[in-house]
């Protein structure tokens, strides 16, 4: 009877202990579970203001190129404008010699309005949205490469399909940012521009042949433009991919899921 009495007391405790045990190891992944919860809604919270943030970010630089366009087109061009009107009155009562600088002149100003006119469409958010990301961009390499700056080619694969306003908005503003970094940085002779089109897949690359730059460069994005470029895809769903090293040239590739939900 002793025996069964130690033997029960001893199962009695064995079964405590393995309670507190299980009600411990309970406490410890609860506690953790809730931790690990607690992180991922801050982590979704900090997401979503840093997208919060940037969508805002991106609405005002649009307003104020909406505005600089407007300006362009409004203002300095009818201002210009008026100049050629005048010169080409001053250059009909004057002798041969200075009527062929006057006519030079307005020639000048006359391409200069052109100039203007085009780079205000390239600002304008109304203009882009109506002629879609393929025609904006043609627009946009027919006016750099009559600049001489740099030689762009551009090709298209597959049927092209509208990625809507906003997205192709993004993209531009994507060809943009590369396009200015290549002539402000790269010193690049050429640039190489490939819209893909698929089912569920869209592809922009961007491949200069310019002087490249290093792994800690990359890492360092601030300041030269490549953040504004992995935000821009990110806001609208996509990934963007830069590949560079010193003397190889810089190969950015947005990829593009058109069937994902819009987040822009």
């Amino acid at each position: 009877m002793k025996d069964d009495g130690i033997n029960l007391v001893v199962i009695a405790a064995s079964l405590l202990l393995a309670l507190l045990v299980c009600s411990v190891v309970y406490f410890v992944v609860l506690y953790r579970n809730k931790q690990l919860k607690n992180k991922k809604e801050q982590e979704e919270l900090e997401a979503n203001f840093r997208q919060e943030l940037l969508k805002t970010q991106l609405e005002v630089q649009e307003e104020t190129l909406n505005y600089i366009s407007s300006e362009i087109h409004d203002n300095i061009t009818q201002i210009l404008s008026f100049v050629k009107l005048t010169l080409g009155s001053i250059a009909s009562g004057i002798e041969e010699g200075k009527k062929t600088k006057i006519i030079e002149t307005r020639e000048l100003v006359a391409q200069t309005i052109t100039d203007l006119r085009d780079l205000s469409k390239s600002l304008s958010f109304e203009h882009i949205a109506s002629q879609g990301l393929i025609r904006t961009i043609e627009k946009e390499v027919e006016r750099v490469n009559k600049s001489g700056l740099i030689e762009i080619s551009l090709e298209q694969e597959g049927n092209s399909y509208s990625l809507g306003e906003q997205r192709e908005l993004v993209l531009f503003r994507i060809f943009q940012e590369t396009l200015n970094n290549t002539l402000k940085h790269a010193g690049a002779k050429h640039l190489k521009i490939m819209l893909q089109y698929d089912t569920d897949l869209f592809i922009l690359t961007l491949k200069d042949d310019g002087s490249g730059f290093s792994a800690e460069t990359l890492e360092n994005k601030s300041g030269s433009g490549l953040r504004n470029i992995e935000n821009r895809a990110s806001l609208i769903g996509g990934t963007a991919t830069i590949d560079s090293s010193p003397g190889k040239g810089c190969n950015i590739k947005v990829v593009l899921n058109p069937l994902k939900q819009q987040l822009y």
